[in-house]
């Protein structure tokens, strides 16, 4: 079960690091005035979300159960930096900004993306969880 969610904690960083990307390439840090997507809110869920990866490699390579629990502690906050992240989002993706507004940076994530990315953060964080407490061993 560790390795199935390290496997889904890949394919949720990859859908995070392309939003980041665009939303960098979009002009989302350098105005963010223009985001409703806060910059500290932002780079901290990146960041946690690296922090707990790496964590979960070493607790795959050691097979400690406190790094387990530390990675699933380090997934509360990202999960709910994630959650801010979509709330703010959802205006955005349904176009209630006027006209007189910049482009907020990230209309431009594809709705997939986005979606593919929740789905795959939920079940990350569920096989963590199970994983920790040592449900499916042997």
């Amino acid at each position: 079960m560790g390795i199935a969610a390290l496997i889904l904690w890949l394919l949720t960083a990859g859908g995070g690091f392309f939003m980041l990307a665009t939303w960098i390439a979009k002009g989302g840090a350098r105005q963010p005035s223009s985001s409703h997507l806060p910059v500290p809110v932002v780079f901290g869920h990146f960041l946690l979300a690296a922090a707990g990866l790496v964590v979960w490699i070493v607790y795959l390579v050691a097979d400690t159960d406190a790094l387990a629990w530390i990675a699933f502690a380090l997934l509360v906050p990202v999960a709910l930096l994630g959650l801010v992240m979509l709330l703010r989002w959802l205006p955005v993706y349904q176009g209630r900004a006027t006209a007189t507004d910049p482009e907020p940076a990230e209309r431009h994530f594809p709705v997939a993306v986005v979606a593919a990315h929740g789905v795959f953060a939920v079940a990350t964080v569920v096989l963590v969880l199970l994983t920790a407490l040592g449900v499916g061993e042997s």
